[in-house]
């Protein structure tokens, strides 16, 4: 739309930029440029105007566009994202792109969704005006016994954004929640589909929820999750930033599979599970019943090395680990 490229132009001008630029740069008249500053004060944007002089962003509302996530991309990037205001869920959206011929590295973010997925079919909290819900097309050429590292290399992918976009760090809890301050901040969901006759994954919708500037969540949530923003004074963080990190950072991955030398090195060295006590649950455990035992290291497949109380030592590639000490695990 031509607001979101006329408010990637503003985002990035230092200081005022004509009104006449802004028509030669994108081919359009001053009339309808015009039209796109009245379109993005509306929605909330403190853009005020000058004779002789043009158009002046006053302050970074925090507000996510395409304008706003694009002004922090090169232009070549700004092709295949796709912005919502309310969503049921990006990742089933996303789906319906890639039916449709949707390429590797398309991009569906969300300011809500009213029916947002977590892991093993649980709901992902997901209030407007707060987190970042995006999206990503990936389309590796590897068999689906990757699955579980494509997750992990996407939990250090996305504590490297958050880390380049706010000069904060993070922690990783088997398999790939993020952490601060031993509690969630960031849930990612990996949905692929395969080739039937290969045995290759055909198409992965790697989901991210992140939560930036929430300031409360319901009672059954509030002893496990947090957000960036609560974390950190109570501040307001500027989304858009985040999530163009989020898509450099994703874009780097998909670029860098199949090696992981430096996703395996950078997970070790963000994960908190190893060196704790740990109860284990299967996925196929229908009884709520545990093994407890000691989280030894990270495997070289991201699987987690556990020695059980009997003795006994197992690599586990899939299930649930609770962390002592963590969402009221004592």
């Amino acid at each position: 739309m031509l607001k979101d490229d006329v408010l990637k132009l503003i985002y990035r001008e230092n200081g005022y930029i004509s009104g006449e630029s802004i028509s030669r740069i994108l081919g359009v008249s001053r009339t309808a440029v015009n039209t796109a500053v009245k379109n993005l004060r509306d929605e909330g944007y403190d853009i005020t105007s000058s004779t002789n002089r043009g158009y002046l962003l006053m302050n970074d509302p925090d507000i996510l566009s395409k304008g706003s996530v694009s002004a922090f991309l090169p232009d070549t990037r700004s092709e295949e994202l796709y912005f919502f205001d309310s969503v049921d869920s990006t990742n089933t959206v996303l789906k319906g792109l890639a039916a449709k011929g949707g390429g590797s590295g398309t991009v569906v973010i969300a300011d809500h969704q009213t029916g947002g997925k977590g892991r093993r079919g649980r709901s992902f909290s997901s209030p407007s005006g707060a987190g970042i819900y995006l999206s990503y097309l990936f389309k590796p050429e590897s068999g689906f016994d990757k699955i579980s590292d494509l997750t992990s290399w996407t939990a250090v992918a996305v504590a490297d954004a958050i880390r380049s976009a706010y000069g904060l760090d993070s922690n990783i809890k088997w398999v790939n929640d993020l952490l601060m301050n031993r509690k969630k901040i960031c849930g990612i969901l990996t949905e692929a589909s395969v080739e039937g006759e290969s045995g290759f994954i055909d198409t992965c919708i790697i989901g991210i929820g992140v939560n930036v500037n929430e300031q409360e969540f319901p009672p059954e949530l509030s002893e496990i999750a947090t957000s960036i923003s609560i974390e950190n004074g109570r501040k307001t963080f500027l989304r858009a930033r985040l999530a163009s990190e989020m898509i450099r950072a994703m874009d780097r991955l998909a670029s860098d599979w199949p090696d992981s030398s430096y996703y395996l090195e950078r997970y070790r060295e963000l994960n908190i599970t190893t060196g704790s006590s740990i109860t284990a649950y299967t996925l196929m455990a229908g009884n709520g019943q545990g093994r407890t035992g000691t989280a030894i290291a990270i495997n070289d497949d991201f699987s987690l090395k556990v020695e059980f109380s009997d003795g006994s030592t197992e690599d586990l590639k899939s299930g649930e680990v609770s962390v002592r000490g963590l969402y009221g695990y004592t």
